[in-house]
């Protein structure tokens, strides 16, 4: 089994953002079919929003044995859908047999350094016409002290984000959410330059900013954000 550690100590703090989580989970829920990766499912945060538990199966691959055991915690205490099932590892970690309709890194793959390489691997255990769902922070311009804090190696744009993924997948769609967002991460960025918000400014963000970017993203056609979604299908 891989060893890794995670570096972030963020994934607590964003259990409040509720309503964003919210958001994104309404995007890409057309996309989740029977079988699903979570790649750095993380503390099940996000796994308890987005896994509604109409799928068949929902593996939560997690490489950090700290963070796999608060996962197995949920699953046990039957704070997951039942279809959920922890995988410690990496990808390295599965058979060549495992594969998936719909695997997803949801803030993960800018914690990954060779991106290209761990997204080739991704396509093996994906099935024939599968789904791959990248969200991740968006333009390297935003990179922060925060970035730097909990492991990010980079941001991505439309571009950058393109340029990683295998020819053999096929975009479905590739969108910037979050509009109102940007103005929290330039203020930070350029002025407050701080390693990690505090829970006052995340509800702050989730509360109010969110709410405003869910009316205001559609109406300028997802064309600006903080953070970037694309879905590919494998052809």
């Amino acid at each position: 089994m891989t060893h890794y550690t995670y570096v972030g100590s963020e994934l607590e703090l964003f259990r409040y953002a509720s309503n964003w989580k919210s958001y994104y989970s309404s995007i890409i829920q057309p996309y989740l079919a029977d079988e699903v990766l979570e790649v750095g499912a993380g503390i099940g945060s996000t796994t308890q929003v987005i896994c509604q538990g109409k799928q068949k199966r929902w593996v939560c691959l997690e490489p950090d044995v700290v963070l796999a055991d608060q996962l197995k915690t949920l699953i046990f205490n039957q704070q997951l859908p039942k279809c959920c099932e922890l995988k410690t590892g990496t990808l390295t970690d599965l058979s060549n047999s495992d594969t998936y309709d719909t695997i997803i890194y949801i803030d993960v793959l800018e914690h990954i350094k060779d991106d290209t390489e761990e997204l080739k691997s991704a396509i093996k255990h994906l099935k024939k016409d599968g789904v791959l769902i990248v969200l991740s922070p968006a333009h390297q311009w935003l990179f922060t002290p925060f970035d730097k804090a909990i492991g990010h190696y980079r941001r991505y744009n439309k571009n950058t984000l393109s340029k990683v993924i295998p020819d053999d997948l096929k975009c479905q769609r590739m969108i910037y959410l979050d509009s109102v967002g940007v103005i929290a991460s330039m203020a930070n960025r350029f002025l407050l330059k701080s390693k990690m918000p505090t829970i006052k400014q995340i509800k702050l963000w989730d509360r109010k900013m969110v709410p405003l970017s869910q009316k205001i993203d559609p109406l300028i056609q997802y064309s600006i954000g903080k953070t970037i979604i694309g879905i590919w299908q494998k052809t």
